[in-house]
């Protein structure tokens, strides 16, 4: 065995186990999403404060918030991690020293970083705070990993583009935590250093204003001497360029045996139904794999899980090795959309009555079949019966959002799970 698979594995009673498993890294645009994310099986969770970071529209958290959120996760043995990730301007060297310190202060454990100027403030005012390499920064090469390991980072986030083999000749050259992408949205432009929004929209994509216009419908034409000529018929699906969404679940094993230190779930502007169900797939997979590698094989069950929640096709992108092409990275029928809906969530449980109390989040009535999910149940399929609201009310529907309803269920669930309904 080499040096890395002696660090991964050993054999126990015989059989062998992985014993450097990785950490799980999902997204939290706010402190209900941070919750569900730890609560559904997340080692980690990177989260963006009201400064500094790429998702101006994804919530993100006060510093009351932040501390809020680390106390609970610290309660799971869970991290949070600030995203900083802009590339600053002059207009934003003022301001940065106490916002670092802020960080510090709240308690978190690292912050994601791109700019040369973030980290050498970090260094001095927040020596507390690990510093994390963005993937802004494009990492494709161990010679690069090597620099930013000298200058004191504690890891590195990969470009997207990265392959495992490239990935495990890092991993034998530098002794750095290395964290990839493992599922959520791929941009257009290498690991997302892009000017679309900037020049289209006058926001800068790089400090925080990103407005996805590569996912925007554009007619295409061609422009010759005889003027102006449509590329696309009237029938063809509309041309965007927006890649598919990447998806590796099925890579897990591979990068597990390279010795990538954090597996990370995009998405901060994703839904807590979104959250729960990729986070607790990609959980369910890696503790299987870790328990028993040798004999392990991926469950179409947690394929079609990941399915439910999913709005875009998706593929392996980079990781496999070879560049792909323009059907295997492009998405451009937008006609896709998700075959479930996040119908509840739990707020309680009476053991005697069956009665689930929730909060409604997209409408259901009498008669409709549900499904049930959660970290500490099997999935379950329900018929709903009577709906009452919080007065005891009998409801034809449960119509607003947000709303308290209560129904009956057949089998035992628990604060947090939730109901989806196939639309």
């Amino acid at each position: 065995m080499n040096a890395i698979a002696d660090k991964i594995s050993k054999i126990v009673d015989g059989k062998r186990v992985i014993v450097k498993k990785p950490e799980l890294l999902a997204p939290a645009g706010n402190l209900e999403k941070l919750k569900i994310a730890v609560h559904y099986g997340a080692d980690a969770v990177f989260i963006g404060g009201q400064e500094y970071g790429l998702r101006s529209n994804a919530g993100n958290f006060t510093f009351e918030e932040m501390k809020e959120g680390v106390e609970f996760a610290k309660k799971y043995g869970a991290k949070v991690y600030v995203t900083t990730n802009i590339f600053a301007h002059n207009e934003n060297i003022d301001g940065l020293d106490e916002y670092l310190e802020g960080l510090q202060e709240a308690g978190v454990h690292g912050i994601i970083v791109a700019d040369p100027l973030i980290i050498e403030t970090c260094k001095r005012v927040a020596p507390n705070v690990e510093i994390h390499l963005s993937t802004q920064q494009s990492l494709s090469n161990w010679k690069a990993v090597q620099y930013w390991k000298e200058e004191g980072l504690e890891r590195v986030v990969l470009a997207r583009e990265t392959s495992a083999d490239e990935i495990r000749e890092m991993k034998e050259q530098v002794d750095i935590e290395i964290e990839a992408f493992v599922h959520g949205a791929m941009c257009i432009a290498y690991s997302g250093r892009c000017t679309l929004s900037n020049h289209m929209t006058a926001r800068d994509s790089n400090r925080g204003g990103c407005c996805q216009s590569c996912r925007w419908d554009y007619d295409l034409y061609e422009l010759d001497q005889d003027g102006e000529k449509a590329l696309f018929d009237k029938e063809d699906a509309p041309f965007a360029m927006s890649p598919k969404d990447l998806k590796l679940i099925e890579s897990l094993p591979g990068m597990i045996e390279i010795g990538i230190d954090s597996l990370k779930v995009e998405g901060r502007m994703k839904s807590i139904h979104y959250i729960a169900t990729v986070v607790s797939v990609y959980r369910k997979v890696i503790d299987a794999y870790c328990a028993d590698p040798d004999n392990f094989k991926i469950k179409q069950e947690w394929l079609e899980e990941l399915d439910k929640c999913a709005n875009r096709e998706t593929a392996s992108s980079f990781m496999e090795g070879e560049i792909p092409g323009y059907k295997q990275q492009m998405f451009g029928n937008h006609t896709v959309k998700t075959r479930f809906d996040f119908a509840g969530l739990v707020l309680d449980y009476d053991e005697e009555t069956k009665i689930v109390t929730m909060q409604q989040r997209n409408f259901f009535k009498p008669g409709d079949e549900v499904e049930f999910f959660g970290p500490e149940i099997e999935n379950f399929t329900q018929k709903i019966g009577t709906i009452w609201d919080e007065s005891g009310k009998e409801l034809e529907a449960a119509r607003h959002p947000l709303q308290i309803v209560r129904i009956q269920v057949d089998n035992r669930v628990y604060v947090n799970n939730m109901m989806r309904k196939e639309n």
